[in-house]
């Protein structure tokens, strides 16, 4: 089920680095990975399946694990249970045995339960059941090794699978339920009131429809202030140690290996200044990461769903629509992808629309940037920069919402559990984040090498441009779509960098490193005497809210299975972004004019 510390336990038993969060259903692709072999070297592969509440549902997560049980029969089926929450999540275990599939069942969070008052007689319920279950705490190591143990038991002692798919639910609907109640009063001893009164005294506040509303803008206020105060020294410090990589080894190097003059500009200019450029922001996506981990693993973020509801209902979505827009913060791709816990397809495809807009971390790097060179006075105002834009982010998707609600209306019904608030593992979300940063880079390289080398050749061809004595491609493009990007503030070196954006905006300062043919350090420098802070402003507007990158077009063309709902939403983004980018630069020169 979710928000029972599967993809913890996956971890445990694989080594694997599945997303972990304190979110229901955010786990929604297939993970696999080796377990360790049994005394006689027997290899065994474990399949992380979405988390799921019900084995008959029609959500699209319930939908896959439908069809990999039917269609790929396991040799066995390891179930996860929230112990703390044993008396209502019996009912997944009761289905899924009922399939007639070899089950073992791990009650994880046991720890948690014994903490909350709660007493589980797992020999009784295991000779009720007719199978093993054990208590476990994949976050504290607890009952790892018993469960392996267990798992290879089955592996020796297995009969020879026939390969058929299991059987359909038997028992009804009525049945379960009784069974289930029958089971938790023999073998669970519940207290008269649970006992976590520190998750009840933290709600009061955090959940107060006002006071909690505030809180929540200052937290997301405070990640961004972090963000800037702790990666910006770390970015620079970065960023000179690959300028002297360039001047004491790379530059030696080409000369010595006598390779053209040509050549030796496009691998320094060209593809070494656009991976060195992007390269500097890995500090960022790591601490991004790791503050984001926390407040998932502490069990907040499922409350601020809940808090923002109500408001959410108002735009046609619910609570689950929210969290996936603040899960795109990291990336815009798992959060489409996220979308398939949502049942209904109105709501899901108006979900899709909205979650583009969210703030991702690549869109992140560019405006830290922007801000630090633009508005670095007083000590605070590059935080509240990036704060500007995250609520500006929310007011596309409010906007999103409130143009298309009707034409994907929905009614379905939105239940959430609240998991109890838990210390944020040090050495889990430390393992998030640097694996993060590391899939950035391989999920990102070819684009930025690509990327680069294509952006020289624009501003290097054809060779007598490059003199001075004509035009560049680069500035032909620029020059071409300046009727309509000038007016937003545009010149003709930003256009062209916006182009190569729309590929994956990591490589968009590396663009702009190489348009301006200047280094990672003095990429600041060349854009303040290019642009105003004006039009540093409403260059921001057009980089949060234009077209996504190809990875988002793909996944909305995947989830939505239109490639006519994903040109919609291309569409929409790119007016939606020229329309505020113009508010902005022209709004904001009829201000200054007045001053």
């Amino acid at each position: 089920m979710p928000n029972t510390g599967k993809s913890t336990l996956y971890n445990r038993l694989t080594g694997g680095n599945a997303h972990i969060a304190n979110w229901p259903g955010l786990t929604v692709e297939l993970l696999r990975g080796p377990m360790p072999a049994d005394r006689n070297g027997t290899a065994y592969a474990l399949v992380d399946l979405p988390g799921i509440h019900d084995l008959i549902g029609s959500s699209e997560d319930e939908a896959v694990v439908q069809r990999f049980l039917r269609n790929t029969p396991p040799d066995l089926v390891l179930v996860v249970l929230n112990a703390s929450q044993i008396s209502s999540q019996l009912r997944l275990l009761l289905q899924i045995q009922q399939l007639g599939l070899p089950v073992v069942a791990a009650l994880n969070m046991s720890d948690e339960a014994q903490r909350f008052g709660i007493a589980i007689d797992h020999q009784g319920l295991s000779k009720a059941l007719g199978l093993p279950v054990l208590p476990v705490s994949a976050r504290h190591n607890r009952g790892i090794h018993s469960l392996i143990d267990q798992l290879h038991q089955w592996g020796e002692t297995r009969p020879a699978s026939n390969g058929s798919a299991p059987g359909p639910i038997q028992s009804e609907p009525d049945d379960l339920d009784d069974w289930q109640q029958e089971l938790v009063a023999r073998y669970v001893k519940l207290p008269e009131r649970l006992l976590n009164q520190r998750t009840r005294l933290v709600d009061r506040v955090l959940l107060n429809p006002l006071l909690g509303v505030l809180l929540f803008l200052a937290i997301v206020l405070a990640v961004f202030q972090v963000l800037y105060a702790v990666t910006t020294p770390l970015q620079d410090l970065m960023g000179s140690g690959l300028a002297w990589i360039q001047a004491s080894w790379l530059e030696p190097g080409l000369q010595l290996l006598g390779f053209p003059d040509w050549l030796q500009r496009f691998l320094l200019d060209g593809i070494w200044l656009g991976v060195s450029t992007v390269a500097t922001f890995l500090p960022l996506i790591f601490v991004f990461y790791v503050l984001i981990g926390i407040i998932e693993d502490s069990g907040y973020l499922p409350r601020a769903a809940f808090l923002m509801d109500g408001f959410m209902r108002w735009l046609g979505l619910d609570g689950r629509a929210f969290v996936l827009q603040v899960m795109g913060f990291g990336c815009n791709v798992p959060s489409i992808m996220g979308t398939r816990v949502i049942r209904d397809r109105g709501m899901r495809l108006l979900a899709m629309l909205c979650i583009p807009f969210a703030l991702c971390q690549a869109r992140l790097t560019v405006f830290i940037f922007m801000a630090g060179v633009f508005f670095p006075r007083p000590w605070w105002a590059p935080g509240l920069v990036l704060f500007g834009f995250y609520v500006m982010s929310f007011a596309a998707a409010v906007i999103t919402g409130l143009v298309f609600k009707r034409a994907y209306p929905s009614e379905e019904a939105f239940v959430l559990e609240l998991p109890p608030y838990r210390a944020p593992s040090l050495s889990t979300i430390l393992r998030r984040g640097w694996t993060s940063m590391l899939n950035f880079m391989v999920t990102t390289r070819m684009f930025i090498i690509v990327g680069a080398a294509g952006i020289w050749l624009l501003t290097n061809l054809p060779p007598a441009a490059a003199d001075g004595s004509g035009r560049t491609l680069a500035a032909g493009i620029g020059h071409l779509f300046q009727p309509l990007l000038g007016p937003i503030g545009m010149n003709p070196e930003l256009t062209v960098s916006l182009f190569f954006g729309f590929i994956a905006k990591e490589i968009l300062l590396g663009a702009m490193a190489v348009i301006y043919k200047t280094t990672e350090s003095g990429l600041g420098g060349a854009i303040q005497t290019a642009i105003s802070p004006l039009q540093s402003l409403s260059f921001m507007t057009f980089v949060l809210l234009y077209t996504p990158c190809l990875g988002t077009v793909a996944a909305q063309i995947q989830e939505s299975k239109s490639r006519k709902f994903a040109l919609l939403s291309l569409g929409w983004s790119l007016s939606l972004a020229w329309l505020l980018a113009l508010i902005v630069y022209q709004g904001g020169g009829w201000v200054l004019s007045l001053r």
